[in-house]
């Protein structure tokens, strides 16, 4: 076993190994930028009369996206390198995760809506 793999700092992603602690803080204050950005934009369409507003949710949408793909890159530090496949698997099996419960959900809530009698008939059942 060779001494470089014990001084691997767990900060870094791999494939970083070599990259000095100038261009780690670099790439850090260049996501948090870009995340601010980003922000700002989301919130400068959300609140103006500039943009044309049946496009106002899906530019939101868009930059939420967008804002995601910046905190995975400059913050997770994923990336498509061959070190990455588990931290990936991991990303994309929390997504499914997510999505079943939320889609699970709506579809409870939905089922739920469609087979309740209506407000007026159960207060006649009351009385």
């Amino acid at each position: 076993m060779s001494d470089a793999g014990l001084h691997q700092s767990p900060d870094l992603a791999p494939g970083e190994e070599h990259a000095s602690v100038r261009l780690r803080v670099l790439g850090y204050v260049v996501g948090l930028g870009l995340a601010i950005l980003l922000t700002a934009t989301s919130f400068f369409v959300a609140g103006t009369d500039l943009v044309w507003q049946p496009s106002i949710p899906v530019a939101i949408i868009v930059l939420a996206i967008a804002q995601m793909g910046v905190h995975l890159v400059f913050f997770l530090h994923i990336t498509t390198g061959a070190d990455n496949t588990n931290n990936v698997m991991a990303l994309a099996f929390g997504l499914l995760i997510v999505l079943l419960v939320i889609g699970g959900s709506l579809w409870i809530m939905a089922n739920l809506n469609h087979n309740m009698m209506p407000m007026d008939q159960l207060m006649q059942m009351q009385r």
